[in-house]
């Protein structure tokens, strides 16, 4: 497992973490936090909701934490019992491990996760790098995912060129580069100042992953037999997304994608349109 640090500093470790603890304080439900034992480190989980509700796992992105969900988490409560996790090797509370992009790590983990908490089958929820993470577990394990939201998901499509240029480019640059970072990924989204200043402290403290990309194969893909919602927007400046919803239209029989006009990638608060998904 990895032991050197993914942050820059222990101070911005510290300072990241400091945010972290704010942003759980402002918990909108009543909640319980645990750590549980996986085969890439321990894993820090928000669980929220009625213990007897069905479960539903958040997948957070890269260079976040479980704590982005919080604007959508009350709102996913009044159906579910819902379990934030932080990814290992990410801005969070978990592992700071980072399995391989191509290895089985990632669906492991996530397998390690639900037998951690006695939960046979769940509906799951990731964005970007969260939904490339849940791909990688239904794909090996689809017989345990009952329903499938992927938001802006990696894995699809490669990411733009463009993009990657400009963030190679900017993360040169210290925190006004970060910054700039950030501001891409947002696009023309009103993000809550609280939440702004948390994404450029992380960007800032926080060394992001820079590592070739793992696609799926078609035949992986074609594995997803249950009901998927893909969201996405016309903006996003790290997936072309109408190059994603093409190619899982044609691999994916039971997919529901929607496009929304303007939208970047930083797509927050949108528990309104995945909710009737998910309950029908």
């Amino acid at each position: 497992m990895t032991t050197k640090s993914i942050y820059r500093s222990p101070a911005g470790e510290m300072k990241v973490m400091a945010l972290y603890e704010a942003v759980l304080a402002r918990w909108p439900v009543e909640h319980e936090t645990f750590k549980l034992p996986t085969r890439q480190g321990d894993t820090f989980i928000i669980a929220s909701g009625e213990k007897s509700a069905p479960p539903l796992v958040l997948l957070h992105g890269a260079a976040s934490n479980a704590v982005s969900w919080v604007g959508d988490v009350a709102a996913y409560c009044q159906h579910f019992r819902v379990y934030a996790a932080d990814l290992p090797g990410e801005a969070g509370k978990s592992s700071q491990n980072r399995p391989a992009w191509d290895g089985p790590g990632y669906a492991e983990w996530l397998e390690d996760v639900l037998d951690g908490m006695k939960i046979q089958k769940a509906t799951l929820l990731g964005i970007s790098q969260g939904g490339w993470t849940a791909l990688k577990f239904v794909t090996c394990q689809p017989q345990r995912v009952d329903k499938l939201v992927l938001l802006c998901p990696a894995g699809v499509m490669p990411t733009k060129p463009t993009f990657l240029i400009n963030a190679i480019i900017l993360s040169m640059l210290g925190r006004w580069g970060a910054e700039k970072i950030n501001r891409m990924v947002y696009g023309k989204q009103a993000i809550h100042p609280e939440a702004v200043k948390f994404m450029d402290a992380i960007m800032t403290n926080f060394k992001t992953r820079i590592e070739k990309e793992y696609l799926f194969s078609d035949g992986e893909l074609k594995r997803l037999d249950m009901p998927v919602f893909l969201l996405g927007g016309t903006e996003d400046a790290i997936f072309p997304m109408e190059r994603i919803v093409g190619r899982m239209k044609k691999l994916i029989p039971n997919l529901k994608a929607s496009l929304i006009p303007g939208m970047g990638h930083a797509l927050v608060n949108m528990s309104e349109r995945i909710i009737p998904f998910l309950i029908a």
